[in-house]
């Protein structure tokens, strides 16, 4: 029996259309000599709200005194998921509300300042969220894996002896009008099952973490302020041209001064208009790693609002900006006007204890082993990743295909105007929060959705086209696993992505199977739509230190035996209109518990300790090879070995 969610629940879901709006920008977060930046990272107060119907913080109002006055509580820390910290089973897999409460002291300066604003942010919460200042409700948000924020400085103002009181509910319950979707499904029968049992049904296979996972922090700006940016680049010759608009905030009238400082902070051209098209003489084009002896050369922009006399800045904002320009033909992927194969990864914000929160050590290891591996892209699957990542991808050109958490669109009910409405209002945000990123290239509204239903047609194309309004300077693509024939998105988008595992979930343990299925793929896909394809999921389990000869399923050397059967036609097919394979896995991840998993997915070149199996080392055999053959490369990075 599928009895839907809590009351409290849907009492909260539906409000989520007052507030997922997009007026706004959402610049990152940064200091300036007109903004700073107060983390709220570390240990929070925490509570599960276990009452049978979950709804017992709302009907007691825990957010109206502390919470620790209402119930026991327990440290979290934060930025972190909450289901692996404790030892309590009931808590790894808990599907409701959570509470997160810290009391902040805001600095005198801002709350004396009536010029300054106060702004609260959250990077991400997974799923939905409601936030409370001092028991005021200041703002809700829909969805897990992107930042929103409220303005707070009245709150704080109204009596500034008394400590901040930030207070987070957030709920992971997933439904059919969520992204990704998800069914509560109550189990009646008290012959097999406890008074008010259920499980949370999903059509993913990745741990449904849930909490806090990225930074909470308040930031300042003044109120008149830079409240977003937009750059769009191109070249012609040796010139670089940076078309850019910028939006302002709480002021009439704007007087701006823009400058395009290159790495050495030397003016390279300059503005004082609101938009317009700068010119850069000698430009350095950002190039992928790899493909250039100086790949992900940033320029800054800085913009500066003046005051109404002009003598003094009122805000300073600085933005990254890579030149580049991506286009697509029938057969090739363009980045500066060369051809660019991706032979990259796919990955999981995931990792031991922490599950998805952000964690700098893991971040910068797991760029040192893309780096090593010889990997120049990976795919954001199935959620966005953080903006930290995705900064660090432009430092270091690694190119990114930007996915939203589309995954697991499985069931007809999910493809409805509700569904569709939520999905678009996700792009929006996606495509607000990342579209000054040089890495991004692609955006990809979604993974293997049942894209054979007749209803998915419509879906599609309204989603896409609603996406390339949004940009229409990237490709918009989605990642299938249906038949090419019945494919009901594919003739919209800009690239085919396709993932297939055969001789795993098809003909299991006949490896024999996989050129002829593997070439038969290609020549369908691409004699159907004539466009190009990267093969973006592939793979095998395998349980580090399982061995076997001749290769057995779940050993390391099957796992080599797979990649290179599929390297193979790889081999053969990107000579025509293959332009990229992308791994399954980076690294092992949690999973559900499940008859086919043992302790999560094992399907990484990685262990999810971040140690290599055997696959590693064939993929970096391969992908160094790959370089050499298609890129420029500095004579220190020729070879691995030299790393």
């Amino acid at each position: 029996e599928n009895r839907g969610v809590w009351p409290g629940v849907l009492g909260a879901l539906c409000l989520c259309a007052v507030f997922n709006t997009v007026d706004s920008g959402m610049l990152f977060p940064q200091e300036s000599s007109s903004r700073e930046v107060k983390e709220l990272n570390g240990l929070w107060d925490f509570r599960a709200d276990k009452s049978p119907n979950r709804n017992q913080g709302f009907e007691r109002a825990w957010y109206k005194s502390r919470l620790a006055e209402t119930g026991p509580v327990i440290d979290m820390p934060v930025p972190a998921s909450y289901n692996d910290i404790t030892q309590d089973p009931s808590l790894r897999d808990f599907t409701g509300w959570v509470w997160y409460e810290r009391e902040v002291v805001v600095p005198a300066r801002w709350v004396a300042d009536e010029g300054t604003r106060v702004v609260l942010r959250v990077g991400s919460a997974h799923y939905y969220s409601i936030v409370w200042v001092n028991g005021v409700k200041v703002t809700e948000h829909e969805g897990g894996h992107l930042p929103f924020e409220a303005e707070i400085g009245s709150l704080i103002r109204k009596d500034p002896t008394t400590p901040c009181r930030i207070t987070i509910a957030v709920n992971n319950t997933l439904t059919l009008k969520t992204l990704p979707p998800g069914t509560i499904q109550y189990m009646s029968d008290r012959t097999k099952y406890p008074d008010g049992f259920f499980v949370q049904n999903i059509y993913f296979d990745f741990f449904n973490y849930a909490g806090i996972h990225r930074p909470v922090l308040l930031y300042t700006t003044p109120k008149a302020y830079v409240d977003d940016i937009t750059v769009v680049t191109d070249f012609l010759d040796n010139t670089g041209l940076v078309k850019y608009t910028v939006s302002v905030q709480g002021a009439t009238t704007a007087t701006l001064k823009v400058t395009l400082m290159d790495k050495d902070r030397h003016c390279v051209a300059s503005s004082s208009d609101q938009s317009g098209v700068l010119k850069v003489v000698d430009v350095k084009l950002w190039w992928p790693y790899l493909m250039h002896e100086n790949p992900g050369y940033l320029y800054s922009l800085e913009v500066r609002l003046m005051a109404a006399d002009e003598r003094s800045t009122q805000d300073v904002y600085t933005l990254p900006v890579g030149i580049r320009t991506v286009n697509v033909t029938s057969t090739q992927f363009l980045i500066n006007n060369k051809p660019f194969y991706f032979h990259g990864v796919n990955k999981h914000e995931d990792s031991d204890i922490r599950g998805k929160g952000l964690d700098w050590p893991l971040i910068v290891k797991d760029f040192n082993l893309m780096k090593w591996l010889g990997a120049n892209s990976f795919r954001t699957s199935h959620y966005p990743y953080a903006e930290e990542i995705l900064q660090m991808c432009d430092r270091h050109g690694i190119v990114v295909i930007d996915e939203c958490p589309g995954v697991g669109i499985k069931d007809i009910r999910s493809f409805g105007n509700a569904s569709l409405t939520h999905h678009l209002a996700v792009m929006d945000e996606l495509v607000r929060r990342d579209k000054n990123h040089p890495s991004v290239v692609m955006w990809s509204v979604a993974n293997e959705p049942a894209a054979e239903m007749p209803p998915a047609e419509y879906y599609f194309k309204t989603l896409i086209k609603h996406t390339k309004g949004l940009d229409p300077t990237r490709p918009v693509t989605y990642i299938t696993d249906s038949n090419y024939a019945r494919d009901k998105g594919a003739p919209y988008v800009d690239v085919i992505c396709v993932n297939s595992y055969f001789s795993w979930y098809h003909d299991p343990g006949h490896l024999e199977v996989i050129p002829i299925q593997l070439n038969t793929q290609f020549e369908n896909w691409y004699g159907k739509y004539h466009k190009p394809i990267i093969q973006s999921e592939y793979g095998a389990d395998a349980v580090p230190g399982l061995h076997s000869d001749p290769p057995m399923m779940f050993t390391e050397e099957y796992q080599n035996v797979v990649l290179q059967k599929y390297h193979d036609v790889f081999d053969q097919k990107r000579k025509q209109y293959v332009i990229g394979e992308l791994i399954w896995n980076f690294a092992d991840f949690m999973t559900a518990q499940g008859i086919t998993r043992v302790v999560g997915n094992k399907k990484g070149v990685f262990t999810r300790q971040r140690q290599p199996k055997a696959a590693a080392f064939i993929l970096k055999e391969r992908y160094w090879r790959l370089a050499n053959e298609t890129g420029i490369l500095p004579p220190w990075t020729k070879y691995p070995c030299s790393l």
